[in-house]
């Protein structure tokens, strides 16, 4: 059995970008910031920033276009692509993308909601995933 999963907690650093494809789909695309702190050996806070392309589809890339901007603050889950083409000096380049099939917002109350890609309806109170609170953890403080 194989798994292709992704979950991300994070920032857009853009507006949404929305394109239609000649066939009438709409698909969505931006990039989302995570942050890693830890205390080094030294006992100074240390923080790294990773990037993450988001690619969605359809209803779900129509949804994140109308409510998502720049610092929004989301949950996303999805899968890994890679996808590669050749640029004009026939270099081959590649890109790695998350493509988006839930979403939930975390900015503000009300706005909170879940949306799922194959319903693109909210969905139901019971299937939401809980804010949890971030927490610095120390490596000293891990038992093993």
């Amino acid at each position: 059995m194989d798994l292709n999963k992704v979950m991300v907690i994070g920032r857009l650093t853009a507006n949404p970008e929305v394109r239609t494809t000649p066939g009438g789909d709409s698909v969505v695309s931006f990039s989302v910031a995570t942050n890693f702190t830890w205390t080094n050996k030294e006992g100074n806070k240390q923080e790294k920033a990773e990037f993450h392309n988001i690619v969605a589809w359809r209803k779900l890339a129509e949804i994140m276009a109308q409510y998502l901007k720049k610092g929004s603050r989301i949950y996303l889950d999805g899968r890994l692509q890679t996808r590669s083409w050749e640029d004009q000096n026939g270099i081959k380049k590649y890109r790695t993308e998350i493509i988006a099939d839930n979403m939930i917002m975390l900015d503000s109350k009300g706005s909170n909601e879940n949306f799922n890609k194959t319903t693109s309806e909210p969905m139901a109170e019971a299937d939401t995933t809980p804010v949890i609170e971030e927490e610095e953890i120390n490596v000293e403080d891990i038992p093993f």
